[in-house]
């Protein structure tokens, strides 16, 4: 059997322990702190941004010299970043502004089971 030298890749050690500690951090802010919302949601965000940059030097490898010189692909992460946003966006629009099954906007369902029930008594 041949003896091989590969040796534990430090880079990714590293940053998935980065990553798991903002992760540990993000759902502590959400789920046991007593902040206020506002700065949960801060901080949430800020730790997002801080794990992309954690993601894309440490496991995608952005600025190695094997890449083309260090060479970046700006426009690829541009359009990745614009669906993201786009996507965080939406869901926070839908979020807030909370789109409910009452498509009546006066209990349109409940009135008309009530209705129905007045009809069937009626009858006898």
């Amino acid at each position: 059997m041949a003896h091989s030298n590969k040796r534990v890749p430090m880079n990714h050690v590293i940053g998935f322990i980065l990553s798991l500690a903002m992760t540990l951090v993000a759902a502590w802010a959400a789920i046991g702190s007593d902040l206020p919302v506002r700065w949960v949601i801060i901080g949430i965000m800020i730790l997002a941004l801080l794990q992309a940059g954690v993601q894309l030097f440490m496991f995608m490898h952005v600025t190695e010299a094997e890449s083309g010189n260090g060479h970046v692909p700006w426009n690829m992460m541009f359009h990745g970043f614009a669906l993201a946003g786009i996507i965080v966006a939406g869901s926070l629009f839908t979020m807030s502004f909370g789109f409910d099954h009452n498509h009546g906007g006066d209990g349109g369902e409940q009135q008309h089971e009530q209705q129905h029930r007045q009809q069937d008594h009626s009858g006898h």
